[in-house]
């Protein structure tokens, strides 16, 4: 006889007591950027303690939560039915607010999550996706649980106030910037803020309206992006074909800093990086150098420091995800 069951078999009686157990949380709004791609504004029963902006906490669902139709079938042990399963993610930003201010994180009373659905595992020998498939079937108004314990060591730290911040990240990787950048405008920064991502398609840019409503607002702020597979990127037919656009080759060739409008040199550039494991290029301990460099790499040529002690300008600090 099968230990497993679907979680959709758990009868509706006892999952609602454990939704009432385990959940403290509320989706209070659902902006869906396409199919694969929304944001997430969740408003916990007890208000958060302040945090740092680029920190993270975990969200959790119940295993015997239904899962979107069209991802892959996960079966779940009996012993793992009635467990919740968790993911950690970079808290966002709303960037604006209904009347179109600045509102960075501590001045709202919910939580923006920046996230993309996983449909299926990306090796036949991983395990199903726990979290996403079930995130998506929720709505405003749905429960789910939000860990009390806001964490992680990627943030501002100590920034003076004429130097230029360069925050680069890829696909979802944008959210911590984002809570950093209106961080760093409500509070006066005086130096450039430069916002840079590279996505897959334009599509995939979730808050771009918001950040051109940014940058019409503040002069300093630069929101750059990027894409790597629309026709312009692989068409070289393409009236505008600019082939695909990586944050590292444009860094190297000089096409940032023109865009930025800033030299970006370590002599008053604080560098965030955030995102692809490809693009950040971290090496650990004992490993070979990757076959195409990352942004470590590339910005250590330029005289640039990841090192855990280097502070101040010309230094680079990155989020892990793995």
């Amino acid at each position: 006889m099968s230990d497993t069951i679907e979680p959709a078999q758990l009868d509706a009686e006892e999952a609602e007591s454990l939704r009432k157990t385990h959940y403290n949380a509320t989706v209070i709004e659902r902006i869906d950027v396409h199919d694969d791609l929304a944001r997430f504004r969740i408003r916990p029963d007890e208000p958060t303690v302040p945090f740092d902006p680029g920190q993270y906490v975990a969200i959790g669902m119940g295993n015997w939560e239904p899962r979107l139709p069209g991802t892959q079938t996960e079966m779940v042990p009996e012993n793992k039915l009635r467990k919740l399963g968790r993911r950690a993610y970079s808290i966002s930003c709303p960037l604006l607010d209904s009347a179109g201010v600045i509102a960075p994180v501590n001045s709202i009373d919910y939580l923006e999550f920046y996230v993309t659905l996983v449909r299926r595992a990306d090796d036949e020998h991983k395990k199903p996706p726990v979290l996403t498939p079930r995130l998506f079937m929720l709505d405003a108004g749905g429960r789910l649980e939000l860990q009390r314990k806001i964490t992680g060591h990627y943030v501002l730290g100590e920034i003076d106030p004429g130097d230029t911040v360069l925050m680069l990240g890829t696909g979802t990787g944008e959210a911590p910037h984002n809570a950093m950048s209106a961080h760093l405008l409500a509070n006066g920064h005086q130096g450039k803020v430069i916002n840079a991502t590279s996505v897959r398609q334009r599509r995939d840019l979730g808050y771009a309206k918001e950040h051109a409503l940014l940058m019409s607002q503040y002069a300093n702020y630069r929101y750059l992006s990027f894409t790597t597979r629309d026709p312009e990127n692989l068409d070289p037919s393409h009236p505008g074909y600019v082939g695909k656009q990586y944050l590292q080759s444009l860094f190297t060739s000089g096409r940032l800093a023109e865009l930025a409008e800033d030299p970006l040199s370590p002599a008053n550039t604080h560098v965030f990086l955030c995102g692809n494991p490809s693009m950040i290029g971290y090496v650990p301990p004992g490993a070979d150098p990757p076959a195409t460099p990352g942004m470590l790499q590339v910005l250590g040529d330029a005289g640039f420091s990841d090192e855990h002690d280097s502070i101040g300008a010309g230094s680079i600090r990155f989020e892990k995800y793995w």
